[in-house]
């Protein structure tokens, strides 16, 4: 018996890294798969069919049930099709895990409208198109639901080069945070993943001696186990995963300077001199990096 069994599954960018380990973890907890990967390079040029089909092929070999789809995040009827594969082969959908992603990494200086466009497209429509429509067959379900989105560390805490990266996947968290609210009434928990992991998309951002201390397969158990009926009361969380360390991300408020309400504005010298006196005792910007 596994914690899934019964449930029907939907992961984007399953073919590879991240995805793949996710799709496979679901099989083997009982999880009926659509796995779903464009098959295109780590910029998102191209495509194949050859990486869903060789998940697939592994998850039926392990004696699960798993079936390929290989369209594009960024197209709505892609994005319904998804969906209407999982109704159409196994009866519904529980659960989206909205992974897929590309890179255009470059210094902002360096930027250029169609790398952001391409990465905002990919990453943050993306994300949207396949929840609104995981959500809203959910919705017509009536049973709940899970949605797991993928964000990112550069996008909560910050990473150089990557502003169009980092700011499509702070506004992933961003529609998590708002999404989950909506989502109680209903039994459909939103929660956001920040991984570390080895795949095609960092072999040139992690290190390479600790590259073997970050497999995709160790990010994906608390993500799955964020599936499980277990779960049901878990939603609007920031995890961050990084090998086996689970964390969770949440706002710290530091206050600065109090005045009653009806008080005079606070004067611009005044006020300045209230925030440099307060410094010393701010979280720094990104804790992971210790600036």
């Amino acid at each position: 018996m596994g914690m899934l069994d019964g449930k029907v599954a939907l992961v984007t960018g399953a073919g590879g890294g991240l995805g793949r380990a996710h799709a496979m973890l679901l099989a083997a907890e009982g999880a009926k798969v659509v796995v779903n990967d464009l098959g295109g390079a780590r910029d998102g040029t191209g495509a194949s069919t050859s990486m869903a089909d060789g998940v697939v092929d592994e998850i039926v070999a392990n004696g699960g049930e798993a079936i390929a789809h290989y369209g594009s995040v960024t197209s709505r009827e892609d994005a319904q099709g998804m969906v209407d594969a999982a109704v159409s082969q196994f009866g519904k959908i529980d659960i989206l895990i909205a992974n897929a992603g590309i890179l255009r990494d470059k210094s902002f200086k360096n930027m250029t409208d169609d790398m952001w466009d391409v990465v905002m497209d990919v990453h943050l429509r993306g994300t949207y198109l396949t929840t609104k429509v995981a959500f809203d067959q959910m919705l017509e379900q009536g049973s709940g639901g899970r949605i797991i989105m993928t964000s990112s560390t550069s996008g909560l805490l910050g990473n150089f080069g990557q502003t169009n990266y980092g700011a499509a996947k702070a506004g992933i968290a961003g529609f998590m945070r708002c999404l989950w609210l909506e989502g109680v009434k209903y039994g459909i928990t939103v929660n956001v993943l920040a991984p570390t992991a080895t795949s095609r998309l960092t072999t040139d951002i992690l290190p390479e001696e600790v590259q073997e201390n970050f497999p995709p397969e160790a990010v994906s158990p608390p993500v799955v186990w964020l599936c499980t009926d277990e779960a049901k009361d878990i939603s609007g969380r920031q995890w961050l995963v990084a090998g086996n360390n689970v964390s969770l991300l949440s706002w710290q408020l530091t206050p600065i300077a109090q005045a009653s309400a009806d008080a005079e504005p606070w004067a611009v010298a005044d006020i300045g001199e209230k925030i440099l006196a307060s410094k010393d005792q701010w979280p720094p910007v990104n804790p992971l990096r210790g600036g």
